[in-house]
């Protein structure tokens, strides 16, 4: 297993793809925001919110304007553009309410979708007979459920979900850096 860790991270020098401090700056960065998630989850999801709403109204107006420069595909563009600026200008509007309608909403999104990829994980267990395709579909359902059943107490934890990611990603990045830094073990 190190013998596969050490290989991989030989590839990574190899390849000179970024430099190791980069690696490390991320996974600090990583390592703030879930504590930030964890320690103070809803100020930190209002903050989010808040710069995915300024991301959208500079995202909309910057299509927009290119299409002073190219004017292929005019509707989808402004069609984007203007539901870009709506989506950024409400959500800059209305923050808490904001916060509390887009995670919401990607609850009952996933709730959704963790339905439809069970039942297609059902529908593949009959045609190929196959029971960890079908106990896999079966607990895909399950959990949409759950999420559907009462989406609030899901977009709640959200945060906690988001935060534990962060500082478990974070702590990988970190480890990772400092493998990239170490010289190569003599072969």
């Amino acid at each position: 297993m190190s013998e596969t860790i050490q290989e991989s991270g030989l590839a990574l020098q190899d390849q000179k793809l970024f430099p190791w401090w980069i690696m490390l700056l991320w996974g600090i960065l990583t390592l703030i925001v879930g504590c930030m998630f964890l320690l103070n989850p809803g100020q930190t999801m209002e903050f989010f919110i808040i710069f995915l709403g300024a991301y959208w109204l500079v995202c909309g107006i910057f299509t927009i304007a290119s299409l002073v420069i190219d004017q292929s595909n005019m509707g989808w563009k402004i069609f984007l553009s203007l539901i870009n600026i709506i989506a950024g200008a409400l959500i800059l509007a209305y923050p808490l309410y904001s916060t509390i309608f887009v995670f919401t909403f990607l609850i009952i999104f996933a709730g959704f979708w963790a339905c439809f990829i069970g039942a297609a994980h059902i529908f593949h267990a009959y045609q190929a007979k196959d029971a960890g395709n079908g106990v896999l579909g079966i607990i895909s359902i399950i959990f949409g459920l759950l999420l559907l059943i009462n989406p609030f107490i899901a977009a709640a934890l959200l945060p906690f979900v988001f935060g534990g990611f962060a500082v478990v990603s974070g702590l990988a990045s970190v480890y990772v850096a400092f493998t990239l830094r170490s010289p190569a073990p003599a072969a």
